[in-house]
Formats: structure tokens, C-alpha cells, sequence
């Protein structure tokens, strides 16, 4: 899709501006955020996402990159191609900003369409619109003349629901907020209006799944990220339902593959550009995911490999573990890391929120499920657990607090 063309689906003209050069665009608010988007893409300059909730070195950070795109400006080829910077990752370190643009984002949109058989998608959205989830929300509304509802997630939890608008309605929601909705009957009869009910952005655990499944949500387990303008595989809602817990298919617009290294490929239409200034010759990229595809084609992601722990010589998948003590009822949250260690090389080590009241971890209960390699050597209680916007937890926040 050209750069005009998004514009006019926008509702702005295309009006190129020969004095902008790159925009920012940073603001928590819907509507507001619609609208400084819209004219940033009309204006033809390179646009950056910034999320409101960086810190102030991350500010910085950005302010400096935006400052240099200012400098030198887009390139004639990258007006059309590698022009929409969208944030991925910075929590550990450097910002980085993935290339895409209105072609990367109009074939998400269509093999998602297809995929799912909607000829128009109508969503609500409690996402934030700076982050990849929330943007391409919008962007199949738009893209498919559908209705799009940005609602706040506070509200809906308050249990201010708005109405779902036809029978194609689709809203993504992360594992805890599907938790929290899950507690209260209205929420789980509202949320079974909807044809889809994306769950994504983190592991998924047994039993938030189980409960969803009698629940007949139709959930679609999903994967995607930054890189690939959102959704690469997804699982319908009536496999989900007979009892699959895979990350599901490739889409119609990519190709998925595990490669020898366990780790996950894709490649497709929907593949970034690069991270800016850079730029990828080829639309393949290879993810620090590592995963399997059964005999059904079917994906499922064992975790991150940077995140492997090696304790003792033995490999523990942190998503294994953090789903077995989930399961023992123990935790409302929890995250397992790997910490250094002189006599293991590394030591399994799990964070939970802090509870309110004194009762003492049942580690009977919990270690129960798990094989003597894969229990934690530590549980710490965190009194300010570092959950963003999106719900997800900060593990970077948490690594910090050890080496602190």
C-alpha cells in the first residue's frame, strides 16, 4: 500500500512537507494518538513511536535518534519503503526501532484477514496504539473499513463494556488481563461475543487456559512481534476449544520455520525492514525464539533462548517452570530467571509479588510438579512488581534487582 493511500484511509491528505524530515510521536491518549499519527504519515517524514511510560534515559535515548533522523532525513526510496519506526525491546538496553511501512503493514493485515475469513474487522482495543499489538489493531480496522473501539483497560476491568460491533468482532488481550476477566461472569459473557479473542504477549499458563476452554471463549493463541508487524501464526478459536495449546499456523502472508538451532524463521511480506538506520536485504528474520512444529505444522514456542538457564549442565526452559508453579496455586504471578552462580554457572530463581498477607510459601506444594534440576534455589517476594501497560511483566526490572 502506498504512503498516500494509508493517508487517505487516515482521513488526511497526503501533503508532504519538504520541512519534515522525522516526527515523534509519543502520546498515551487514543485519539490524541490517531491524530499526531495520521498527520505524520501524510507528512511524509520518517515516523517514530514513543512510548509515554520510557524512562528518562530511554527518553533520552529516543530524543537523540529522532534528533539524527532530523539531521539527515529519508532517503527518496525510504518515503515509500522502511518509513514507520515502531520500538521493539529497550528494557535491557539500547532502543531499537523496526522498519516497517504501509506495504509491511497492509500484508499483515491481509493474510490475517484471510486467515481468519473476515471481510471486515471490527475491534476493541485496550492495547496502547505506540506498541506493535494496539497500532496493527487499528490498522485492520482501517485497512479493512471496520469499526475500531480504543477503549481504556481500567474501565473495562471497572466492568464498562462497550458494545461489540457485529459479528466479527475481535479484541487482544495479554494472559493477565484474561486473568482478571476470567473472575467475574459478566466479563466471561461479554468476552464470548466476540467471533476472536487474541491471547498473546506472553507464556500462556495450563490452567488460565483450561478455564477459558470451559469457559467457550474462542481463544486464539498467537505469536508474533515487532519484527513481523504483529501476528505470524495463530490457532482458531475451535482448535483451541478441542483442546490444541499450540501457537498454531503460519498465516497466509509468511513462512515459518525451525531451523537446526531450535531457533524460529520467518519470512514474508510482513517482515520489518530493518532496525533504523539499518536496513535487511532480504524479508527473513531469525528470532532468539526457540520452538518446534509438530506434524500438523503447528508451532510451539519453548521460550527465549537467551533465557535458557544451564544449571548443573542440565538445560530449564523458564516458561516449563513458571507453568508448574502456577499450577500449584501458590503464585497470583510469577517469573523464573536464571542468576549466576560460582557452584551451578547458574541458579534458578523465582520472583513473585509480594502478598499482603504473611502466609508462607507451601514449597511441598509448589516444587511438587517439578523435576530437582528445575526447582528454584530461591523465590523472592517483590513488593513492586514492574508490569507495563501492555501487562506484561518487566524481566529486565527483576534481573536488575540482583545484580543491585
Amino acid at each position: 500500500m502506498e504512503r498516500a493511500e494509508l493517508a487517505r484511509r487516515l482521513g488526511v491528505r497526503w501533503e508532504r512537507s519538504p520541512k519534515a524530515s522525522a516526527i515523534l510521536v509519543c502520546e498515551a491518549e487514543p485519539a490524541r494518538f490517531m491524530t499526531e499519527f495520521a498527520a505524520a504519515v501524510a507528512s511524509g517524514a520518517a515516523v517514530f513511536l514513543g512510548d509515554p511510560g520510557w524512562t528518562a534515559a530511554q527518553r533520552e535515548q529516543a530524543g537523540a535518534i529522532v534528533a539524527g533522523a532530523q539531521r539527515h532525513g529519508l532517503a527518496p526510496e525510504e518515503i515509500e519503503r522502511g518509513w514507520l519506526m515502531i520500538p521493539s525491546g529497550g528494557t535491557g538496553g539500547r532502543l531499537k526501532f523496526a522498519r516497517h511501512d504501509g506495504a509491511t503493514v497492509a500484508a499483515a493485515v491481509a493474510g490475517f484477514a484471510e486467515y481468519f475469513g473476515l471481510s471486515r474487522v471490527h475491534a476493541v482495543n485496550v492495547l496502547p496504539l505506540n506498541h506493535v499489538s494496539g497500532l496493527m489493531a487499528w490498522m485492520r480496522c482501517i485497512l479493512t473499513a471496520g469499526t475500531f473501539n480504543a477503549w481504556d483497560w481500567t474501565r473495562l476491568q471497572a466492568g464498562e463494556r462497550p458494545v461489540i460491533t457485529g459479528d466479527a468482532g475481535v479484541i487482544s488481550l495479554v494472559p493477565t488481563q484474561l486473568e482478571r476477566l476470567l473472575r467475574e461472569p459478566a466479563a466471561v459473557d461479554w468476552l464470548r461475543r466476540f467471533a476472536v479473542i487474541f491471547l498473546g504477549g506472553g507464556p500462556v499458563w495450563p490452567d488460565l487456559a483450561d478455564r477459558a476452554a470451559a469457559a467457550r471463549l474462542p481463544i486464539a493463541l498467537s505469536y508474533g512481534m515487532t519484527e513481523t508487524a504483529a501476528l505470524v501464526t495463530a490457532l482458531r478459536p475451535a482448535q483451541f476449544l478441542a483442546g490444541s495449546r499450540s501457537s498454531g499456523c503460519a498465516l497466509p502472508h509468511v513462512g515459518v520455520a525451525v531451523g537446526s538451532d531450535e531457533r524460529v524463521r520467518i519470512e514474508g511480506e510482513s517482515v520489518f525492514r530493518g532496525y533504523w538506520p539499518g536496513w535487511n536485504v532480504e524479508p527473513t528474520f531469525v528470532t532468539e525464539d526457540l520452538g518446534r512444529i509438530d506434524e500438523r505444522g503447528e508451532l510451539h514456542v519453548l521460550g527465549r533462548r537467551d533465557a535458557m538457564i544451564i544449571t548443573g549442565g542440565k538445560k530449564v526452559f523458564p516458561v516449563e517452570v513458571e507453568a508448574a508453579l502456577r499450577a500449584s496455586g501458590e503464585f497470583d504471578d510469577v517469573v523464573v530467571l536464571g542468576v549466576p552462580d560460582q557452584e551451578w554457572g547458574e541458579i534458578v530463581v523465582a520472583f513473585y509479588p509480594q502478598r499482603l498477607n504473611s502466609r508462607a510459601l507451601n514449597l511441598e506444594r509448589v516444587d511438587g510438579g517439578l523435576a530437582s534440576f528445575q526447582r528454584p534455589k530461591r523465590y523472592i517476594a517483590v513488593s513492586d512488581w514492574p508490569r507495563n501497560a501492555q501487562g506484561k511483566v518487566n524481566r529486565a526490572a527483576l534481573r536488575a534487582m540482583v545484580r543491585d
